[in-house]
């Protein structure tokens, strides 16, 4: 009974303090601080970028963006060495399981289109909403789709362990040069390329080159956590 009478104080409580901050919410008509200052600056009068949000996250908030790549390599990492399996013996008796042709054809035809999009993402992120963490997401779920099609399916990790190396080094060096080319507290500067014209493919400055290489890395890593985490299962 006295839990029952805590519970419901505790939740009249919870109602009591909803209630006053939703009858105290008021609708921001303009932007204020950081957020203002970051408005004024970014677009077409200083990164070049149409998408306010990319030119934020990848330039201002670059160190924060590198952050939550090596977080993602770290979790790779940790699943790659929790999850390591030793090879079983084959058992020459046992009958694999078929993957079906319909699942193989859809999927044979699906995947190439989907990393096509996922390509798409990130190399359209300085222009509209998207990006390289986006892309990547959508280049992984094609290689997901392979293996719920096809059990015996297995990525090349050679190569998608250069491509992962390869794109986190080249993105750590165009923050560098940031820092040498444009000032001492200018990391990952998309200023070292031309902004080119504003709103065209070409334009933003090194912001297209800086998704594709987190696209690049994100796809391979969470392409490697799902090798790790879909088993044994031929």
């Amino acid at each position: 009974m006295i839990k029952r009478i805590f519970s419901a104080i505790l939740l009249l409580g919870f109602v009591f303090v909803f209630f006053i901050i939703v009858n105290n919410i008021e609708e921001a008509t303009a932007l204020k601080g950081v957020g203002k200052e970051y408005a004024e600056r970014s677009g077409n009068q200083e990164l070049g970028a149409q998408n306010i949000v990319t030119a934020i996250i990848v330039t201002y908030r670059g160190l924060d963006t590198l952050g939550e790549v090596a977080v993602l390599f770290i979790a790779a990492t940790g699943i790659a060495v929790l999850l390591r399996r030793k090879k079983k013996k084959i058992d020459p008796g046992k009958k694999k399981r078929e993957s079906s042709e319909i699942l193989l054809t859809g999927s044979t035809l699906l995947a190439p289109m989907i990393i096509i999009f996922g390509i798409y993402i990130f190399l359209n992120g300085h222009l509209t909403p998207g990006g390289g963490f986006q892309g990547g997401a959508v280049i992984a779920s094609a290689i997901m789709l392979l293996f719920l099609a096809d059990t015996s399916y297995k990525i090349n990790h050679n190569v998608f362990g250069w491509l992962e190396s390869l794109s986190g080094f080249a993105y750590v060096l165009i923050g560098i040069l940031g820092l040498v080319m444009i000032g001492a507290d200018n990391f990952l500067d998309n200023r070292i390329l031309s902004l080119g014209t504003f709103g065209s493919i070409l334009s933003a400055g090194a912001i297209p080159v800086i998704y594709t290489l987190i696209g690049l890395k994100v796809g391979t890593e969470l392409a490697s956590i799902l090798d790790n985490m879909k088993g044994d299962l031929e």
